[in-house]
């Protein structure tokens, strides 16, 4: 029942305990209670709107991903140079990648200029990074599920001899 909550709500977590109710056939203080509870235990860890920045005109939102290769900590592994990167207010997500480098860092900024001061003067110089590749997203098209242009077919009718 909670991986059935949890997949609802993953696509839109607008849904009220009643909505998912009728659409599970579960009573609405099942679902209530059951939320309650994967929030308590951290599995539902918030609750974010998914935004379309290009649609608005005063798109001040710059996306980076920074492929970062570093030197693990003796005795801490990843993990405490992955939390020294987190903690900077620019920081949306870490993830620990197998591969060429170890860490992607995903960050904002109001401007490239921006992005790239934050990767300067923040990032690289931290003592287990070895390198960054700063890669600037130009255009999202599908982002956590959703798509966000739809491709315009042409419905123009085949014409044949």
């Amino acid at each position: 029942m909670k991986k059935q909550i949890l997949e609802v709500l993953e696509k839109n977590s607008k849904y009220t305990a009643e909505e998912i109710a009728v659409m599970l056939g579960l009573e609405t203080e099942d679902v209530r209670a059951a939320i309650g509870e994967l929030e308590d235990a951290q599995v539902i860890c918030g609750y974010n709107t998914l935004i379309n920045w290009d649609h608005l005109e005063e798109n001040d939102v710059v996306t980076a991903l920074i492929e970062v290769k570093v030197t693990p900590q003796r005795g801490e592994g990843f993990d405490k140079v992955a939390e020294r990167i987190y903690k900077f207010k620019e920081v949306k997500a870490v993830y620990l990648m197998s591969g060429g480098f170890d860490f992607t860092v995903i960050i904002e900024g109001k401007t490239m200029k921006q992005v790239a001061l934050f990767v300067g003067q923040k990032l690289a110089p931290l003592e287990a990074v070895l390198s960054t590749s700063t890669h600037f997203v130009l255009k999202k098209y599908k982002d956590y599920g959703v798509v966000f242009e739809n491709v315009k077919k042409d419905e123009r009718m085949i014409v044949s001899p």
